[in-house]
């Protein structure tokens, strides 16, 4: 029997595809598994474990480490399959996406391709008005990335302790010491900037050292306690299970919740360890363990086999369906599980396979390595070349349609003037220089006013000083922030000295607009406890107005735009690049308006002195439409903020509805 037929284990096969079938599930929506990220810390652990086993391994046998060999076979492992699914992604969504966005997600698959990608995205994910990322068809290389970052620094870790002290311990120190300051500051930056925590390398590093350190524990300590070493596997198994089943997105995550899957697959990995007896690891009769049992059953390890090129599949599968068809239905998602199966078994027993085991390339580090950096740097020129090659010569509606979107409100365009999630102190701007003052107050739906307010103001003789906050409407209602993963806290802070603020400056008007809590909901996905809610809110936003009402001030309460079920930017830019008319993008009413909401809204507003309710919706709605694309001008930047040449557009109504309201 060979050495790696000697080393294979049917279990972690197994968990391998306990580790894929929840990304899947989570990602297809095909089972209730809210968890199923998870599956990504889970394979962190399993690399952490087989490659500190293997490099240590080597290090107590030779006194070094072959780094060329190990980087060859990496390469040969991860870079074959990895840039063919970039390559394939890119050759699909010239067909799917619009121009502009062929070139954004050409530069993720550029750096994907230099497994760098999770750099790319901490920045995206402070980018307020970034794309969804549920869109970019490479946004799960990220863990890939995460992962050869980690297969950089390792075998330097571990030389570097065995040299300073030769033996075991030191390496043990070592991986305990990194794990432990690695842990610490994940589970800090987890509840005070989560993108960092979530995708820089450093900071997932403790996963792979808790693999690590459970290569080092002697599976003999187990192997005499068979009652224990079964406890150990159900107690990971139901780790692993609860997080699947309990875990959700708005959870702060990874932080202290990592440590349950984390220590889940720990267990499961040491309960396998200490099955194998005289080398022969657990087997479906083997009598010992029902846990490691299951995990080597054949469907197991077909899918645990084919987990790699599952993972690298599934997502632009899923995010493609999705663009041509937004509401898939059950049996489209498994006809995408269909699909995403079929492209990875071909992708591994052409591509992943054979390359991995090839005899010629197997025989010299060199023939790995040279080929594996000309991949790499053609993988990222190729997407590179795409990027700028998507938008040369592009047609003139593209442009305006991508300008568009990208051209910030009157506000937002002067930095600060929109407050981020952190800051709690106001810092209010002040535009134009008229004698009497309207103040401007809310989140980004009264922010995206601002372009009309501003030039209404200026031609009225009136300053418009803004008050606004991301994500922070002007009703005293507490929320959850799903950028921050924890109640918004700086929000209640900063709204009520931003009242304080404006009832101290005594300006002739308050604009408030704020996005409406049935639109939050659906950005959402879901209702909650509606009913509380709707209780909250109309107390909070009632309490705000009375505020302000009792200081003496007028407010003019601007009803909020409807709410479109996708991005109106990139759908009216697919719409024009397939020829089809960018109407397709248009909402029901009954869906868009939230005419209910308003309703009641209005009936609060009304009832506060010195308050009037101003709706513009007859300018984005008829009776039963509401339209993404009005007088040839895109209407909403994403799904919800106003385009800012629309909103320019629309001045003479605000300076009509509006400004009317300070004399009256």
């Amino acid at each position: 029997m060979s050495a790696s037929a000697q080393d294979f284990r049917p279990d972690i096969e197994g968990l391998r595809a306990v580790a894929v079938a929840g990304v899947v599930a989570y990602h297809f929506s095909l089972a209730a598994l809210p968890g199923g990220f998870v599956g990504v810390d889970i394979f962190f652990v399993i690399s952490g474990y087989l490659i500190t086993r293997h490099l240590v391994a080597e290090i107590s046998q030779t006194g070094r480490l072959d780094l060329l060999r190990f980087y060859a076979r990496r390469a040969r492992r991860l870079l074959p399959a990895a840039l063919f699914v970039i390559a394939a992604t890119l050759a699909a969504g010239a067909l799917i996406l619009s121009p502009e966005e062929q070139a954004l997600y050409s530069k993720g698959a550029m750096f994907a391709s230099a497994y760098m990608i999770n750099l790319w995205l901490i920045r995206w994910s402070f980018d307020y008005f970034a794309n969804d990322a549920t869109s970019n068809p490479f946004i799960h290389y990220w863990s890939l990335s995460v992962e050869e970052q980690f297969y950089l620094a390792w075998p330097a870790l571990l030389m570097l302790a065995a040299w300073m002290k030769p033996g075991k311990r030191a390496i043990i120190v070592a991986i305990g010491v990194v794990g432990l300051v690695s842990f610490i500051l994940c589970a800090w930056l987890t509840s005070v900037s989560q993108p960092w925590a979530f995708y820089f390398s450093p900071l997932r590093a403790w996963e792979f050292a808790a693999g690590g350190l459970a290569s080092m524990v002697p599976a003999r300590l187990l192997q005499k306690r068979p009652l224990l070493g079964r406890a150990l596997s159900l107690a990971g198994l139901a780790m692993i299970g609860t997080a699947y089943l309990t875990f959700s997105e708005d959870a702060p995550f990874p932080g202290f919740l990592a440590l349950l899957p984390v220590a889940g697959t720990v267990l499961l990995l040491k309960a396998g360890a200490a099955g194998a007896r005289d080398g022969t690891p657990y087997s479906p009769n083997s009598g010992q363990n029902w846990v490691n049992a299951a995990l080597a059953l054949s469907p197991l390890q077909w899918t645990g086999r084919l987990s790699y090129s599952i993972y690298l599949w599934h997502w632009p599968v899923i995010v493609y369906a999705g663009m041509l068809a937004p509401e898939l239905t059950p049996i489209e998602r498994l006809y995408c599980l269909a699909l995403t199966l079929a492209l990875s078994a071909l992708t591994y027993h052409l591509i992943e396979n054979p390359i991995r085991r090839n005899g010629w390339l197997m025989a010299n580090a060199a023939r790995a390595l040279v080929p594996a950096l000309l991949l790499t740097g053609t993988g990222v020129a190729a997407a590179y070349g795409n990027a700028r090659l998507a938008v040369r010569d592009l047609d003139p509606q593209q442009r305006v349609i991508a300008a568009s979107a990208a051209e910030p409100s009157t506000a937002r365009a002067r930095a600060g003037c929109v407050q981020d999630y952190e800051t709690v102190t106001p810092a209010p701007c002040v535009f134009g220089d008229g004698r009497r003052v309207i103040a401007l107050f809310g989140d980004s739906h009264a922010d995206h006013w601002s372009t009309p307010l501003i030039e209404a103001g200026r031609k009225n003789g009136y300053r418009v000083v803004t008050w606004l906050k991301n994500s922070c409407r002007a009703s005293r209602i507490s929320v959850w922030s799903a950028e921050l993963k924890r109640p918004y806290a700086e929000c209640d802070r900063w709204r009520e000295q931003a009242i304080a603020g404006i009832i101290a400056a005594k300006p002739a008007l308050v604009v408030i607009s704020e996005l409406a809590l049935t639109s939050g909901r659906k950005m959402a996905g879901r209702d909650g406890d509606t009913a509380r809610q709707d209780a909250e809110w109309r107390a909070g936003l009632r309490s705000t107005l009375t505020s302000l009402s009792k200081a003496g001030l007028k407010v003019a309460f601007i009803r909020d735009v409807p709410f479109n079920n996708a991005n109106v930017d990139t759908c009216v830019a697919r719409a024009l690049w397939r020829d089809e008319a960018p109407s397709r993008c248009d909402q029901t009413r009954a869906y868009a308006a939230n005419d209910a909401m308003a309703a009641v809204e209005r009936d609060i507003v009304d009832s506060i002195p010195n308050a009037a309710y101003v709706d513009l919706t007859d300018r984005f709605c008829s009776a039963t439409v509401c339209h993404a694309f009005i007088d040839g001008k895109l209407a909403f930047r994403d799904q919800h903020h106003l385009a800012t040449p629309f909103a320019e557009s629309l001045e003479p109504e605000v300076e009509k509805r509006v400004i009317s309201k300070v004399g009256r």
